[in-house]
């Protein structure tokens, strides 16, 4: 579905990514793996339409997309959940999920907008008892599932996720990537990106590790975790030493 084909992008002088590519198959959760700095939301920053890349293209079913602007990305559905949420804090739950179907309003789809909205909240039921609220009053793993509720009002194909669990306690990350690992059955593929190497991982069906600018390897969770020098820059040397990783390409252990 998607491809991204040797992107490169500077800030100035200075190389953020370097020839970068990767690939989305329709119905995969696809995870891009590394720490600050690495690169990972520049790229989702190019596939979205906020940057320009220097050199190389991203399509979308063979289409390029890489250029146009973020709201034909929208339109060709790719939708980016950003890092932060970045929700309208002073409108309510139920304001910030129809800012998210605004494009579709405005094709006069309101019947099937109303059909989504229900799905979202199937998938999020907290947020059922918060429509009336101000988002910017809600707790920070609501928040997270506000954000991925509105991203999903757009009724994408793919979906692009910057940092959902971060700085959420355990169960709720859990619980967040858990929705994450059931988008492909409702036909929205997901790009990943994370620092919880392990927690992406686990809902995964391949990953790609980004250092510096450069992917530096891909495969399945079980060939990345079987790297004994990644699991402990990943997972640091008690938790590498603890891990046990899969015989197959099912999630971790």
């Amino acid at each position: 579905m998607l491809r991204v084909e040797s992107i490169s992008f500077a800030y100035g002088r200075q190389p953020a990514l370097r020839e970068v590519s990767l690939a989305v198959g329709a119905g995969e959760v696809v995870s891009l793996l590394g720490m600050n700095g690495a690169g990972k939301s520049t790229l989702l920053g190019i596939i979205s339409g906020l940057l320009k890349p220097s050199g190389g293209r991203v399509t979308l079913d063979g289409r390029q997309i890489s250029g146009s602007a973020p709201s034909a990305v929208v339109a060709a559905g790719v939708v980016q959940v950003p890092e932060g949420r970045q929700l309208f804090g002073p409108l309510s739950v139920r304001e910030n999920l129809e800012l998210g179907s605004y494009t579709r309003l405005k094709r006069g789809q309101g019947k099937e907008v109303a059909r989504d909205l229900d799905q979202a909240l199937s998938l999020f039921p907290v947020l059922a008892d918060r429509l009336g609220q101000a988002a910017g009053t809600l707790s920070g793993g609501e928040q997270q599932m506000l954000a991925m509720a509105r991203g999903l009002m757009a009724r994408p194909r793919l979906l692009l996720l910057d940092e959902p669990s971060l700085g959420l306690a355990p169960q709720v990350a859990a619980e967040i990537l858990g929705v994450v690992r059931g988008l492909p059955a409702q036909g929205c593929s997901v790009l990943l990106v994370e620092q919880n190497a392990l927690g992406a991982l686990a809902v995964s069906a391949r990953g790609y590790i980004i250092t510096g600018g450069r992917i530096r390897q891909s495969g399945t969770p079980r060939e990345i975790l079987s790297d004994e020098m990644l699991r402990e820059a990943f997972l640091g040397p008690r938790r590498a030493q603890s891990l046990v990783v899969p015989t197959s390409d099912k999630e971790p252990q």
